[in-house]
C-alpha cells in the first residue's frame, strides 16, 4: 500500500504531505505563481504555509535553484499571498 505523497519544503527543507504544502509554479515569464489548484503545468516548488517559510523559499536563490532557472518572485508580500491561498 502506498503512503501520502510527500514533498520538501524550499524553505525550511522539512518533508511534509504534498496536500499540506503551498505549490509555487514558473510561468513563460520566469514569474513565480502560487498554483492555487495544483493543475498547473511544468516545474513546481513547494513551500509550508507559513510566512516564515514563504519568505525563504521566495528568496530569488532558492526559486532559482528549484526551477533551475532565474525566476522572479512574486511582487505580493508572503503574507499576502499565504491569505490568497488560504481562501480557496
Amino acid at each position: 500500500m502506498r503512503g501520502e505523497p510527500q514533498r520538501t519544503c524550499i524553505g525550511c527543507r522539512e518533508v511534509r504531505p504534498k496536500a499540506a504544502l503551498l505549490r509555487l509554479v514558473r510561468d513563460g515569464d520566469g514569474r513565480v505563481k502560487v498554483d492555487g489548484e495544483g493543475g498547473a503545468s511544468g516545474r513546481g516548488a513547494y513551500a509550508c504555509p507559513t510566512v516564515d517559510c514563504l519568505a525563504k523559499a521566495l528568496q530569488t536563490g532558492r526559486l532559482a535553484h528549484a526551477f533551475k532557472l532565474a525566476s522572479e518572485p512574486p511582487p505580493e508580500s508572503p503574507a499576502a499571498i499565504l491569505a490568497s491561498w488560504q481562501r480557496r
